[in-house]
Formats: C-alpha cells, sequence, structure tokens
C-alpha cells in the first residue's frame, strides 16, 4: 500500500468549503433551498425535472416504455436541471425534492398533485399506477422489488464510493479506491451469477428491477462511466455483458436513454423533452450529419 500522510479526525467536524473535487461546489452539509426559482411546467400530466445520470435515466426509461406500450397517459415533460450551476437547489426544485437530487416528478393527474422524489419510488409508483412492468404474483412482486431495493441500498457504493474515489476526489487514496473497487466486483458478481440462468433479473420478464440496474451496472461494465472497465476488468461479467446488450437494444431504451442529456456527441443529447417528436428532430440531425 502507498505511504500516505496520517490523518486524526479532528474532535468536531468542520465544513472546508474549498475541499476540492469535481462537485466540490454543489456539496454542502445543511438542506433547503439556495435561491428563489419556480419550476416550469408543461401540457403532459408528468413533469419531470432531471439529468441523465444513471439516476435520471431509470425514469426516462420507464416513461418511454410505457409509452410504447400504449399508455398515453404516462406523457411527459422533461426539463433540464444543471446540477454544476446548482438548479437542484432552486425552491422549487426543493419542493418536489427536499434531498435536493436529480430527478424529481411530478404527477398532474392527481388532485393536488402528487410529488415523487427518489428514483426508485418513481419506478414503483409509475409501474402501479399503470400496472405495467411489475409482477402481480405475490411471490415474483417481491422478488422484483428485493432486486430494486438492492439496486437502491448498492449504487451508493458504486457511485459515491468507487466512483468518487476512482475518478472525482482531488487525491487518489490507494486504501479508498482498493476498498470501494472490491465491492463493486462483488456486486457485478452477484449480477453476474444472477443472471446466469436468467434473461432478465426476474427471469423472462423485462421490470422495474431491470431499468433500476442497467443504467448503473450496465454503463460500468461497458465503460461508460468512470472509464474503469479494464480496471475492473469487467470482461470477466459475461452475464451482465449479455443483458447489458438485450436492454441496451430496446427502442424505448435508447430514446429515454438520451433525454436530458448533456454531454456526448450532439446526435445522443435531448436537452429537453416536450413531445414524442422532439426525437424525429434528433434523428434527422444525425441523418443530416452523416
Amino acid at each position: 500500500m502507498n505511504d500516505t500522510a496520517s490523518y486524526t479526525p479532528p474532535k468536531i467536524w468542520k465544513w472546508e468549503t474549498e475541499n476540492g473535487g469535481r462537485f466540490a461546489s454543489i456539496n454542502r452539509p445543511i438542506a433547503g433551498a439556495t435561491h428563489e426559482k419556480e419550476l416550469p411546467v408543461g401540457k403532459h400530466p408528468f413533469q419531470l425535472y432531471s439529468l441523465a445520470t444513471p439516476n435520471g435515466v431509470k425514469v426516462t426509461v420507464m416513461l418511454e416504455e410505457l409509452l410504447a406500450l400504449g399508455y398515453t397517459g404516462a406523457e411527459y415533460d422533461a426539463w433540464l436541471i444543471v446540477i454544476t450551476e446548482g438548479d437542484q437547489f432552486g425552491s422549487g426544485f426543493v419542493d418536489v425534492n427536499p434531498n435536493s437530487k436529480i430527478p424529481a416528478l411530478m404527477d398532474h393527474s392527481t388532485t393536488p398533485p402528487t410529488r415523487i422524489f427518489e428514483s426508485g419510488a418513481m419506478l414503483l409508483y409509475l409501474a402501479e399506477k399503470f400496472g405495467a412492468f411489475l409482477p402481480t404474483d405475490h411471490a415474483k412482486r417481491t422478488e422484483c422489488l428485493s432486486w430494486l431495493f438492492w439496486q437502491m441500498g448498492s449504487a451508493p457504493y458504486l457511485g459515491g464510493g468507487f466512483g468518487h474515489f476512482y475518478a472525482y476526489a482531488p487525491e487518489k487514496i490507494e486504501y479508498c479506491i482498493d476498498r470501494f473497487a472490491m465491492e463493486v466486483k462483488r456486486q457485478l458478481d452477484v449480477l453476474d451469477r444472477h443472471l446466469a440462468d436468467k434473461k432478465y433479473m426476474c427471469g423472462d420478464d423485462y421490470t422495474i428491477a431491470d431499468m433500476a440496474i442497467w443504467p448503473w451496472y450496465g454503463a460500468v461494465v461497458k465503460g461508460l462511466v468512470y472509464e474503469a472497465a479494464e480496471f475492473l476488468q469487467t470482461h470477466e461479467y459475461t452475464h451482465v455483458l449479455r443483458w447489458t446488450d438485450d436492454i441496451a437494444s430496446r427502442p424505448a431504451v435508447k430514446r429515454g436513454r438520451m433525454v436530458n442529456r448533456a454531454w456526448g456527441e450532439p446526435e445522443s443529447q435531448l436537452l429537453e423533452r416536450h413531445d414524442a417528436s422532439d426525437f424525429d428532430t434528433k434523428t434527422q440531425d444525425k441523418v443530416e450529419a452523416e
């Protein structure tokens, strides 16, 4: 292990605002709004305020999958929230999500409108509202929810732990990277063993468990986040890779991944989504670029 300067925690921790790191400017130890800003409201029943991080992609994929099945009540407006500029600390956003994290969702088809925060809660809410992508059999439903909550509990180790220390921390700390790399590989092994004899997380049926897990673990094994595929030797997880590719090929998943995406190739980005025809415009842009 590399030699590192010893650190003794102080008796009382104090917030140092200049603590470095890519997201230092938006991290703070207090909650609440920093400024007054109302959220825009479009014409559709669902109003999503988000960014195409893995947690945001979960919800746009779900909404696009519902629309693909013909559930017109799932029509939505997706508004871009730029977290590096602190949009999530605006008063309107905090009213929807007091935790100031994307995504945040409002259902205006209810009276009064219903707020939903936490991506897993959104997937469950939408599945129950439309009766889709969640098994009705009690045992199968329980299995699905177990994997949904597995993802919600595991992802902080993947993103906030491994992702932070490997990709974003201002200093590379061997102990931290080793600790979280070990945990991420254990989680990938859990998935790989589980998917060895299953098409999807819950068997033959595609569910909200897949929609929750794919944006995180699929991106990691394909090297789309943290640029750590070689470091983690993700080629070892052949069943996860097969499952990842199967889901990535779904048309609704392709659309959902584009929404609120503000990086990558221009044709892969749809900063805001207010109508299904918005995707047609992006497709035409790609054709013209070629």
